[in-house]
């Protein structure tokens, strides 16, 4: 069976790789580079823990699992550090997050209260706010260094077989024995089935081919979909886990830096006018981080935009597009938390020809059901929503 993916990133890496486990043939297509898309440019936080739908939140503590069966057989630099995760509050952020470890501890979720001092035994150079009302340890969660996750898992997916084309994909078109991919110059590649995973460009190609993947697209100004990343190198602070504050969001980074988000900042930032590495954005960043630990400078700040791959309802999609039996979609705003579980359940049930019942929930369909868009996801401005 030769199945086609469209999309390189932590979803189309994934799953090329489990197919050819299944012992497909795979032939992987991107326009751009490795990273070039959402998964390059996240914060890369693995957790369950503001996942209000019960089904959402056991599939991203399934995620989190499958990132610990990965570790043990990917070969290259090591990429999923499963450090915990602190929540510091200040007075007004208390009493939500007391309330979510409440709630998070009611569905078996390890999640702890810790005193300060505890607090920066597990962080490292970090310095709790006076502000701080409240900390919140949740110790099964974690981090990855994606962009090297991603050169991880295309080295695998080559050797397991999975042949590499660069190319931008026009559409899709089902026919009764086969599915070709059209691209841009004109070629037409030829395959059994498709799993488009393609992130934001999601819902463009399929408009294209003849169905709709609702999805949250529009970029700019207040968009839930844009985001700002920095990336730190310090001079000696050295930060452990993945640390939420009231203003700065931090976790270690590949090659000694320190990744930094400041989701109040988010609304404020223009796509058209995207901030410079030494303009008010970032001079706002450098003066948080530097109250953070305690006085470490932001030294080579590098601002990176990101943008959210977000379905209409924040939940993934992932199954056959609706009157379909060819073409499969994978879509999610949790793409580094459930980007290696989705891709082996996807190849599971494309090569294996099987339903799997974890992902039932999460069928492209459900959007017929419930009408144009199954609730508004808004931009994440608070402590852990992102």
């Amino acid at each position: 069976m030769h199945i086609i993916v469209i999309g390189s990133g932590i979803l189309g890496l994934s799953t090329a790789d489990s197919l050819c486990a299944f012992g497909a043939e795979v032939t992987l297509v991107d326009a751009r580079d490795l990273g070039a898309g959402t998964s390059g440019t996240s914060f890369a936080w693995t957790n369950a823990n503001a996942k209000l739908d019960p089904a959402y939140h056991a599939l991203n503590v399934a995620g989190m699992h499958e990132h610990d069966r990965l570790s043990e057989s990917l070969q290259g630099p090591r990429t999923y550090f499963r450090s915990g995760g602190l929540q510091l509050a200040d007075a007004r952020q208390a009493p939500q997050l007391e309330s979510k470890v409440a709630r998070l501890r009611e569905l078996g979720y390890p999640s702890e209260v810790l005193d300060a001092e505890r607090a920066v035994e597990i962080a490292g150079d970090i310095r709790v706010p006076a502000s701080t009302e409240l900390i919140a340890h949740f110790p099964t969660e974690g981090y990855v260094h994606n962009e090297q996750l991603l050169r991880n898992l295309r080295a695998r997916a080559i050797e397991r077989g999975t042949k590499l084309i660069r190319a931008t994909v026009v559409d899709v078109d089902e026919r009764g024995d086969g599915v070709d991919v059209r691209f841009s110059d004109g070629r037409v590649l030829t395959g059994d089935r498709v799993v488009l995973a393609a992130g934001r460009w999601t819902s463009q190609i399929a408009a294209a081919s003849g169905f709709e993947i609702q999805m949250n697209t529009e970029i700019g100004l207040g968009s839930a979909v844009t985001g700002l990343l920095g990336y730190v190198r310090p001079t000696s602070a050295r930060v452990n886990t993945v640390v939420h504050t009231p203003e700065l969001n931090l976790r270690p980074g590949e090659d000694n830096t320190i990744v930094v988000q400041a989701l109040d900042l988010n609304p404020q930032v223009d796509p058209d006018c995207p901030p410079t590495n030494g303009g008010p954005f970032a001079e706002a960043i450098a003066e948080r981080f530097a109250a953070v630990t305690a006085g470490e400078a932001a030294e080579g700040l590098d601002l990176r935009l990101s943008y959210r791959s977000l379905p209409a309802d924040g939940l993934t999609i992932a199954g056959y597009v609706p009157g379909s039996t060819r073409t499969y979609c994978l879509v999610t705003h949790s793409g580094i938390t459930l980007g290696p579980l989705l891709g082996r359940l996807a190849a599971e049930e494309v090569a294996e020809d099987r339903r799997t019942d974890v992902l039932e929930d999460f069928r492209p369909d459900r959007f017929d059901e419930v009408g144009a868009l199954a609730g508004y996801v808004g931009l994440p401005t608070q402590l852990g929503d992102q």
